[in-house]
């Protein structure tokens, strides 16, 4: 039986994340104990229940986490709570560290990146990158910028392995659906992009188009399963500097989407056109949103050559594609937004989370 920690067990991958080890009637996950790590006292009380010991943890605070680790023996954490703070995995890194030490068996630390930062828009130089290639990494510290994403990548392989942890990341690409967590539902961008849309009564377009990968919350959880599946039947998936899996299901064509968005918004009388138009600048995308400027085409237009081979080595197998079911489920995505939106934050704070 493991131990499995899910920090930002109130946010959106890592709500539904929770629910889908909790849901499990066989296998492995189903024997484990499983602990949420939350913020605050109302999110323990969203996030506890059956099977779900739920945490307060302060993740600024080395000894808290250290304790709530070694007291709860962990065995292996699933980190969504942050992409682009390495502080905040180092301390779980040094926790996990810890529990190895005392129990003399092998730990684990999954962490959740950004796809975007394999992209040309987000700095990657070397065309076409395959997460079965061997040099991930090391073309990660050769870049030698200050992306905060790969740098927490590269913080994260090296501190593992100097401490005797298994680490893998799963750079998150677009996600998209409801999710099915007990606080926050809806994903990041799309929604967004509906809110900004209803504040300003227009939809608008990136004058660039894109095609960035993208997957269905409900797909992304079950690579997680599958991932933490492997892990505890001793399956030995490809780990550390090998130890990147890309979650891409299909991609996302976002001109047609916002075109279908503002056709769905429009019906609704939520916006005064049922064509989208052009952003007169990427500053003002960029400053409606709440986008960082610096990476404000990287995060709306960048689409990258990308592929995906380990996560279907692991038997995942996408329910989620581009023409049947996403474009078909605009509409839903406009509903959501107005039936389960009750935390609204920025693009970017969400990332932070």
């Amino acid at each position: 039986m493991a131990n499995i920690l899910v920090t930002g067990a109130a946010g959106y991958i890592g709500g539904s994340v929770l629910t889908e080890f909790a849901s499990q009637t066989t296998g492995p996950i189903k024997g484990s104990t499983l602990h949420a790590a939350v913020r605050t006292d109302e999110q323990v009380k969203a996030v506890s229940g059956p099977g779900v010991n739920a945490i307060q943890l302060d993740f600024s605070n080395q000894k808290a986490v250290t304790e709530a680790v070694l007291n709860n023996k962990i065995d292996i954490v699933v980190h969504t709570a942050s992409s682009m703070v390495h502080s905040l995995s180092e301390m779980l890194l040094n926790a996990l560290s810890e529990r190895r030490k005392v129990s003399g068996e092998a730990v684990y630390f999954i962490q959740t990146g950004v796809l975007t930062a394999f992209a040309d828009m987000g700095g990657w130089p070397y065309g076409q990158v395959k997460d079965s290639d061997q040099d991930i990494f090391e073309k990660e510290k050769g870049i030698g910028d200050q992306h905060p994403v790969r740098q927490t990548n590269i913080f994260i392989v090296e501190r593992s392995k100097a401490l005797g942890v298994t680490s893998y990341i799963l750079p998150a690409p677009s996600v998209y659906g409801r999710g099915t967590g007990q606080w926050r539902k809806l994903s990041v961008s799309i929604p967004q992009y509906i809110r900004t849309s209803m504040r300003l009564r227009t939809v608008y377009k990136f004058p660039d188009d894109g095609a960035p990968p993208a997957a269905h919350i409900s797909d992304l959880a079950t690579l997680y399963t599958l991932l933490v599946t492997s892990i505890l039947n001793h399956a030995a998936p490809p780990a550390n500097e090998d130890g990147y899996y890309f979650p891409i299901a299909h991609r996302i064509p976002w001109h047609a989407t916002m075109d279908l968005i503002a056709s769905a918004m429009h019906a609704r009388g939520l916006v005064d056109s049922p064509a989208a138009r052009v952003w007169p600048s990427y500053e003002r995308a960029a400053d409606e949103l709440g986008l960082p400027r610096l990476y404000v085409r990287a995060m709306g237009t960048s689409t990258g050559d990308i592929v995906a081979e380990k996560p279907f080595a692991l038997g995942w197998r996408p329910e989620w594609d581009e023409e049947a079911k996403f474009l078909g489920a605009i509409e839903q995505e406009v509903r959501d937004v107005l039936e389960v939106d009750t935390v609204k934050p920025t693009v970017f704070a969400a990332i932070m989370d």
